[in-house]
C-alpha cells in the first residue's frame, strides 16, 4: 500500500497506532505477540504496515507470510514463505530439526514424527536470526493460513518470552485459528467513528455530491475499506448510478464493487484475473501462460494495466497479487462453475515442476469422477502425512472420495480420512466425514474402524457398560477376521470406559476374557494396558507379575514404556510406574510427540506424587498440563491438574490446592471424569490432614470410596486407604471405616498391589486397639520400603505418636526423628512440621527446616535446574522441553540468585542441600 493511501486508511485510528506502536517498542527486546482482529475491510493490514515501519526504524529485521485461501490445502506452504529468507541457516540447526524442516518443505524424504519437531526447528532457527537483530514476523490474513504452519506459528508465538522476537498476525472476525487459543494479547479494531469516517471519505473523495456522500457513510458505516472503495463504484456512474443494496452484508457490498470494477475491462484481462484469483501462487509467468492457453492468443504484463489503474491487483517484477483478498473473493464468485474448471485445466497444464500443486489444479478441473486423478490424491495424502501435515492429507483424501469411481475405494479413502482427522484431534471433520460415511455401503471392517474413530473423541466418558461390553464383542469379531490390531484399539477404547466411567463386573470381564483370547506375546504393552485399565484388581497379579519381569529384561524389542508407565499406575506399582514413565520421556521428547508426551508425564506425576518425590512429580505435573493444554488434549490437562492439587498439599499450599481442585473439577464435573475427581478429593483430603481438619479430611475421602458418588473409582479409592484411616483415627470415626477395610483386604487377597498393601499396614496399625497395635506397626515398619520413603517416614510417625501415648517418651523419638529428616528431604512440609510438633511434645527440640529449591522455584525453573546440574546445555535443554535456548538461558539467568549462587557448577551443591 503506498505511503498516502496507508496514511488515509490509518484516519482514526491514532490510538490503536499507538497500542500496536508501544506493543513492538516494549516487547522487541524481550519478544510478545499479539493477534489483530476485526473485519473485513477495518484496517488490520494497514496496521500491520505501519507497525512494520516502527520495526524498520528501529532496525529490526522483518519477516512476512500471508494466509491465502487458496493455499490452505498447501502443507507448510504460510511457513515456508515466512522462513524462505532464512534458508542458509537452515544447516545450522541440531541435525533432527534440521532434517525435520527439510521434510515439512519436501526438500528431503525424512519421516517427521510430529509437527512440534518442527515448530521447535522453526521457533530455533527465528531465534538465531533474532539474536543478530531483532525480527519482527508479520501475518497477514492468518485465519488463511494452512492450517500446518498455523499451529506453527501458535507454538512459536507462546514462547516468545525470552527471545528478541515481535509476532503480528492480522486475524477477520469469524474465522477459526490455531492463534486463537494461543494466550496471546489482542488488539480489536471497531468501526471508525462518525467523525473519523467523515475525515477518510473527504480525504478519499472530496468531489462526491451531499447525497452520495451522505449515502456512502451510512452504507459504509465506518469501515475503512468500504470508505475507500464504495466511493469508486459511485464514480463509475458519475456519482449518480446504483450502488449495491443497502441490506447486503457489507462483505458482499464490497465484493460487488470489485466485481463491477471488472465488467469494463478486457475479456483477457478478466481472464487473467480469473486464473490469478484460483492460482495458489503469484507467479506472474504462471498467470501468463494459464491466460494464454485459455484465450488461445499470447498475453503480457502490460495487458494488467487497466486492472492495476483500477486498483484490483499489484503488479511487481515476478508476480501478480490482489490490492485486497474480498477483490479475490469477488472474482472467484463472479465465475462460472465451467469457467473454474477451465483455468484449473490451464493451471494443471503449465505448471509442471511442482507435481502436488498441479495434481491439486487437476483435480479441481474435473466435474465427474477419474479414479486416475483419484489415486494419485491418495498417494499424495500419504506423503503429506509423513511430512507431518495431516489436514492436508485430510483434503486429499477428500478430493479423492469424490472423484473415486470404484465404491470400494471410495468408502476406504473416506474412512482413512476420518481416521487421520481424528488423529489430528479435528472432531468437526470427523463428524462432517461419518455422516457422509454413513450413505455409503462400508465393509464390516470399516464400520468398526468408525466405531474406534468415535470412541477416540470419548475417552470412554459417560458411565455406560453396555458400551464397553458392545466393544469387546466387536474386537472379538475383527479379530476372527484376522485383524487384531484393530481388535486391540477397540479393546483399548473399551478399556478406557472401564477407567473413566464405572462398568459392571460383567462388562469388565468380558472385556479381560477377549484380550486374553487375542495372539498376541504375553509381555505385549497393548494387552498390558487393556487389563491394567478394564481389571486392576482381578488382573492386578498378572499385571504387576508381567511389569516386573519387563523391568528386569528391559531389552529386547519389548513395546513402549509409555503403555507400561500408565499400566503400572492402575494397578498401584507406582515406583514401575514411575521408572517405565521415565524411560520413555527421551524418545518421546526426541520425536516431538507432545500428545503422548503429555499422557506420560501425567501418570509419571500421578505416581511420584503418591510416592511424595516431588522433585519428580512437580516439574511432571507442570509440563503435563501445559502440553496437554497445548494439544488441545482437555481430560489429561484436568488431570495433571488434579496431581498439581495434590503436590500443592504435600507442599502446604492451601490456595494452590483449591485453584487447581475447582479448575479441574469444572471440566470433570459435566462429564463425570471419576479419575479426575477422585484425584480431586484425594488432594482436598491430603490438604486438611496436613491442616489438622480430620473431620473435613475424612469427608473428602470417604468420597472417594462410595459408590454412588461421582468421585468413586474402583481403582484409585485403594491409593487412598492410609489417609482415610488417619483421617478417621483423629476425627473420632474409626468405626465408620471398619467396612471399607474389610472389603480392601478381601481385594488385597486378589491383587499384591504394593501400594494397597502398605496402605493398608498402615490403617491395621493406627486403627488397632491401642493396646494391641505394637505387632501391627513392627509388621509395617519391617516391610522392605526402601522405594516407598513417604509411606515408610508415615509410619514412623505415626509409630512415634503411639509410642508417646503409651508413656514411651524415650522410645518414641527415635522414629520421629527419622520420620522429620525424611519428611524435610522429601518436601512435604505439613508432615515435617507434625513429626517436630511431636518431638517437641516429647521433649526434644528441632533445628528450623532449611529453604530448599521446591521453595524458592517455579515447576519449569526446578525442571530447567534439575538437567542443567546433570550437565545439559542450554541448547540440549531446550531440545528436550521444546524451548529455544535463549529461554533456557534467561531461566537459569532468574535460577541462580533465588538458590543463592553465581555459577552453573554450584547447581548440583544447591540442589542436593535444598532436597
Amino acid at each position: 500500500m503506498p505511503a498516502k493511501q496507508q496514511a488515509i486508511a490509518l484516519f482514526g485510528r491514532e490510538s490503536e497506532q499507538r497500542r500496536l506502536g508501544e506493543f513492538v517498542d516494549g516487547v522487541r527486546k524481550s519478544g510478545g505477540a499479539m493477534l489483530v482482529r476485526g473485519e473485513a475491510g477495518i484496517g488490520k493490514s494497514a496496521l500491520l504496515l505501519d507497525a512494520a515501519g516502527i520495526a524498520a526504524a528501529r532496525g529490526m529485521r522483518i519477516l512476512r507470510t500471508a494466509g491465502v485461501e487458496s493455499e490452505t490445502h498447501m502443507p507448510f506452504a504460510g511457513l515456508h514463505q515466512v522462513l524462505l529468507p532464512l534458508r542458509t541457516e537452515i544447516g545450522e540447526l541440531p541435525a533432527p530439526q534440521r532434517d525435520a524442516l527439510g521434510a515439512a518443505f519436501g526438500l528431503t524424504d525424512a519421516l517427521v514424527p510430529d509437527p512440534f519437531l518442527i515448530a521447535l526447528a522453526a521457533l530455533n532457527l527465528l531465534g538465531e536470526a533474532a539474536a543478530r537483530s531483532p525480527v519482527l514476523l508479520l501475518v497477514e490474513d492468518a485465519h488463511w493460513l494452512d492450517r500446518a504452519s498455523a499451529d506453527v506459528l501458535a507454538f512459536v508465538a507462546r514462547r516468545l518470552d525470552s527471545e528478541p522476537i515481535v509476532l503480528l498476525a492480522a486475524i477477520r472476525d469469524g474465522f477459526p485459528s490455531p492463534l486463537d487459543g494461543a494466550g496471546l494479547r489482542e488488539l480489536l479494531l471497531d468501526r471508525l467513528d462518525d467523525t473519523a469516517a467523515t475525515a477518510l471519505l473527504d480525504a478519499c473523495s472530496p468531489t462526491l455530491t451531499p447525497a452520495v456522500r451522505t449515502r456512502l457513510l451510512r452504507e459504509a458505516a465506518g469501515n475503512p475499506l468500504a470508505l475507500v472503495e464504495l466511493p469508486i463504484a459511485a464514480h463509475t456512474q458519475g456519482g449518480k448510478g446504483p450502488l449495491p443494496p443497502g441490506w447486503l452484508p457489507l462483505t458482499t457490498r464490497l465484493e460487488q464493487t470489485f466485481t463491477a470494477r471488472m465488467s469494463g475491462l478486457p475479456s483477457t484481462l478478466r481472464a487473467m484475473l480469473l486464473v490469478a484469483a484460483l492460482n495458489d501462487s503469484t507467479a506472474l509467468s504462471e498467470t501468463l501462460d494459464a491466460t494464454a492457453l485459455i484465450t488461445g492468443v499470447p498475453v503480457t504484463a502490460e495487458e494488467l494495466a487497466p486492472a492495476v489503474t483500477v486498483r484490483l491487483v499489484d503488479v511487481h517484477e515476478a508476480g501478480v497479487s490482489f490490492r485486497h483478498p474480498l477483490m479475490r473473493s469477488a472474482i472467484y464468485q463472479g465465475a462460472s462453475i465451467s469457467q473454474r474448471h477451465a483455468v484449473h485445466a490451464a493451471l494443471a497444464a503449465v505448471i509442471t515442476a511442482q507435481p502436488d500443486r498441479r495434481l491439486w489444479h487437476r483435480a479441481a478441473s474435473t466435474p465427474r469422477p477419474d479414479e486416475s486423478i483419484a489415486a494419485e490424491l491418495e498417494t499424495t495424502a500419504q506423503s503429506v502425512r509423513r511430512r507431518g501435515d495431516l489436514l492436508s492429507a485430510v483434503a486429499a483424501l477428500e478430493h479423492a472420495v469424490r472423484l473415486s469411481e470404484n465404491p470400494a475405494h471410495r468408502c476406504e479413502r473416506l474412512v482413512r480420512a476420518a481416521e487421520y482427522a481424528a488423529e489430528m484431534g479435528r472432531r468437526d471433520i470427523v463428524v462432517r466425514l461419518l455422516g457422509e460415511g454413513e450413505r455409503l455401503r462400508l465393509s464390516a471392517q470399516q464400520r468398526a474402524r468408525i466405531v474406534w474413530i468415535r470412541e477416540s473423541f470419548e475417552d470412554g466418558i459417560r458411565d455406560d457398560s453396555a458400551a464397553a461390553h458392545s466393544l469387546a464383542d466387536l474386537a472379538e469379531t475383527m479379530a476372527a477376521q484376522g485383524d487384531v490390531d484393530l481388535a486391540l484399539k477397540l479393546l483399548s477404547s473399551a478399556s478406557l470406559r472401564c477407567f473413566w466411567a464405572h462398568a459392571d463386573e460383567r462388562s469388565r470381564q468380558r472385556v479381560v476374557t477377549v484380550a486374553e483370547g487375542l495372539p498376541v506375546d504375553d509381555l505385549d504393552g497393548r494387552l498390558l494396558t487393556v487389563l491394567a485399565f478394564a481389571a486392576p484388581i482381578e488382573r492386578g497379579k498378572v499385571v504387576i507379575e508381567r511389569l516386573r519381569h519387563l523391568a528386569a529384561h528391559p531389552t529386547g524389542g519389548r513395546p513402549a514404556a509409555r503403555l507400561l508407565g500408565s499400566s503400572a499406575l492402575m494397578v498401584g506399582a507406582f515406583d514401575l510406574s514411575e521408572e517405565f514413565c521415565a524411560a520413555s520421556l527421551p524418545a518421546l521428547r526426541a520425536q516431538g510427540r507432545l500428545s503422548l508426551l503429555a499422557r506420560d508425564l501425567g501418570a509419571q506425576a500421578w505416581s511420584a506424587a503418591r510416592l511424595a518425590d516431588l522433585s519428580v512429580a512437580i516439574p511432571a505435573a507442570e509440563e503435563a498440563a501445559r502440553l496437554a493444554h497445548e494439544t488441545s488434549q482437555p481430560l489429561m490437562h484436568a488431570i495433571a491438574q488434579a496431581s498439581g492439587a495434590v503436590l500443592a498439599a504435600l507442599r502446604g499450599e492451601q490456595d494452590r490446592v483449591e485453584s487447581l481442585a475447582v479448575a479441574a473439577e469444572q471440566v470433570a464435573l459435566p462429564i463425570g471424569a471419576r479419575p479426575v475427581l477422585a484425584t480431586v478429593q484425594l488432594a482436598r483430603g491430603l490438604a486438611a490432614l496436613g491442616e489438622g481438619r480430620y473431620a473435613d479430611a475424612f469427608d473428602h475421602l470417604r468420597r472417594m470410596h462410595d459408590p454412588a458418588d461421582p468421585a468413586f473409582h474402583l481403582a484409585l479409592r485403594c491409593f487412598s486407604i492410609a489417609e482415610l484411616a488417619d483421617a478417621a483415627v483423629h476425627s473420632g470415626q474409626s468405626r465408620a471405616v471398619a467396612g471399607i477395610i474389610e472389603e480392601l483386604e478381601t481385594v488385597a487377597l486378589t491383587t499384591p498391589s504394593p501400594s494397597l498393601d502398605a496402605d493398608l499396614r498402615y490403617a491395621r496399625a493406627v486403627l488397632a486397639d491401642e493396646t494391641a497395635a505394637e505387632p501391627f506397626f513392627d509388621a509395617a515398619l519391617g516391610t522392605d520400603l526402601r522405594r516407598w520413603p513417604f509411606v515408610r517416614a508415615r509410619v514412623q510417625l505415626a509409630y512415634g505418636e503411639w509410642l508417646r501415648r503409651q508413656r514411651r517418651t524415650a522410645e518414641s523419638r527415635a522414629p520421629l526423628r527419622t520420620a522429620r529428616e525424611t519428611f524435610d528431604a522429601l518436601g512435604v512440609i505439613p508432615w515435617s512440621e507434625r513429626a517436630r510438633q511431636e518431638l517437641r511434645a516429647s521433649g526434644e527440640s528441632s533445628r528450623r527446616r532449611s529453604s530448599e529449591a521446591r521453595d524458592v522455584l517455579t515447576a519449569q525453573e526446578l525442571q530447567i535446574a534439575q538437567m542443567a546440574a546433570d550437565g545439559l546445555t542450554n541448547r540440549e535443554i531446550g531440545e528436550k522441553l521444546y524451548l529455544s535456548h535463549r529461554t533456557v538461558s534467561s531461566h537459569l539467568y532468574r535460577i541462580f540468585p533465588k538458590l543463592g549462587i553465581t555459577s552453573r557448577s554450584a547447581l548440583s551443591t544447591a540442589l542436593r542441600v535444598s532436597s
